[in-house]
């Protein structure tokens, strides 16, 4: 299986610094994961939207989109579950 290439949206190297730094290397190690299996036990489509997906580390979120032609995942947010589906 072809490895998948991550993209970091902007806005969410901004939303890294306020996340809490001991559950950042979670978050790292887990978007790494998502190289090889873009579709972990546990992850969940998102409604709305044909390839958005989200992914749980602790009490974050990880929201993600797949181009499985490009063999991209962009990561679009990355927030506490209380604000993260919020606009």
């Amino acid at each position: 299986m072809a490895s998948y290439k991550i993209i970091w949206k902007k806005s969410v190297k901004k939303e890294l610094r306020n996340i809490h730094k001991d559950y950042i290397p979670q978050i790292f190690a887990s978007v790494e994961k998502l190289t090889k299996n873009p579709f972990p036990p546990g992850v969940k489509k998102l409604s709305g939207s044909e390839n958005t997906y989200r992914v749980k580390v602790a009490d974050y979120r990880i929201i993600y989109e797949i181009e499985q032609k490009r063999l991209i995942i962009q990561i679009i947010r990355v927030r506490h579950r209380k604000d993260v589906y919020k606009k």
